[in-house]
């Protein structure tokens, strides 16, 4: 909870649910990143957050951006991010978006197999293209793990055939799972992005980009690594894997990047207990899986809570946290142990915290006849 956030909800009381962003907390996370990271470029994940606001302030900045679809490049060109600084980094692609993107100039796209690298060949003729590995996410919160990336053995072969398809074999990229854990993980990525880069150099085609993805950190309820701790790791990484060799570094980070930067201010809508012998209380919030919590899924994303009543010395007892619609599954928090003040009451403002990143894009549109996250930067 930043001071600025603090301030803004005491005074203009905006109505529940919303999320608040600082944008100066986002403008010194990307700060943060350059320092930490001075090899690489920052493409910035539009998917975390999208908010108009966010992408003007990085674009301002000098941020490349990661875009997952054509609607999210027209973002970043409306936010007045140069096209050459865009990627096209998802890897499932419609032909007809793929020419749109390279009508408008976009040079770098993202792919994992055969039928998207021919997608390719014949709609942006000549790009840039990359290849994704595979990882199994080990260590990260929400891992990512087998829809996108291909193994080793077929990315060698899919460069070579973009090389033979005329398009430009720039680099390979991976993606070690997002609220990644484990540091020890860029260095399992990195070594065999390198030893990839090893053989395709011997079959004749250079590569000379890596990118890195995402998976730095935000601040959950479970300790984690910082955004540093991360960036230490990839330079300890790069530095034993390409040596002298380095070629140019691309990191996409999202949920570093505008995670901490925002809060989302609910309000209890309802606690009740299920029976006369039952003290678990259930806190019903206005928001839940579908209002934008969806990573609550399976309790991998843990957020932390502030009530009007924490403390030292604040009675607290079990809870079961939940949303507000009509759907079984709009349970936040059953097993993970959480525990709320004893004197909370219905309308009472609960601040969820950490949730600048993947709760506005993953709120539904009307589901319940809820409207959407509205989101206030400030």
């Amino acid at each position: 909870m930043t001071s600025r956030i603090q301030r803004y909800l005491a005074d203009a009381q905006p109505q529940t649910p919303c999320l608040v962003v600082d944008l100066e907390a986002v403008a010194e996370a990307y700060e943060s990143l350059q320092r930490s990271l001075p090899m690489a470029t920052i493409y910035y994940a539009m998917k975390a957050n999208p908010a108009k606001p966010v992408l003007q302030l990085l674009a301002g900045m000098g941020s490349s951006f990661d875009c997952a679809s054509v609607y999210e490049i027209e973002d970043a060109l409306a936010a007045g991010a140069p096209v050459e600084k865009l990627s096209f980094g998802n890897t499932i692609k419609k032909q007809s978006d793929i020419a749109r993107a390279r009508a408008w100039g976009v040079d770098m796209y993202a792919f994992d197999s055969v039928a998207e690298l021919t997608k390719l060949a014949a709609a942006a003729p000549g790009a840039k293209v990359y290849c994704r590995l595979v990882m199994d996410g080990a260590g990260a919160d929400w891992p990512l793990a087998r829809k996108f990336g291909c193994e080793l053995e077929m990315a060698y072969d899919l460069m070579l055939k973009a090389r033979d398809l005329g398009l430009d074999p720039y680099g390979l990229s991976f993606h070690v799972g997002s609220q990644q854990r484990d540091v020890g993980q860029w260095d399992l990525a990195v070594g065999r992005t390198a030893m990839l880069f090893t053989d395709l150099a011997e079959a004749g085609v250079k590569l000379r980009m890596v990118n890195i993805g995402g998976g730095f950190t935000a601040r959950y309820r479970t300790e984690a690594p910082d955004q540093h701790d991360h960036a230490t790791a990839v330079i300890e990484a790069l530095n034993k894997h390409f040596g002298n060799r380095m070629p140019e570094v691309v990191v996409e980070p999202g949920r570093s990047m505008v995670g901490d930067a925002g809060i989302i201010q609910a309000e209890v809508v309802l606690i009740s207990t299920k029976g006369y012998d039952d003290d678990t209380r259930w806190v019903y919030l206005d928001i839940g899986k579908f209002g934008g919590l969806i990573e609550t899924m399976d309790e991998a994303i843990k957020y932390r809570f502030r009530t009007p009543y924490d403390g030292e010395n604040a009675r607290t007892s079990p809870v079961i946290i939940a949303g507000p619609t009509c759907d079984e599954v709009d349970v936040l928090y059953r097993d993970s142990g959480y525990e709320l003040p004893d004197a909370l009451n219905v309308g009472d403002k609960i601040e969820i915290l950490s949730t600048g990143a993947y709760t506005t894009t993953y709120c539904s549109v009307g589901f319940n006849g809820l409207p959407p996250l509205e989101t206030h930067c400030i």
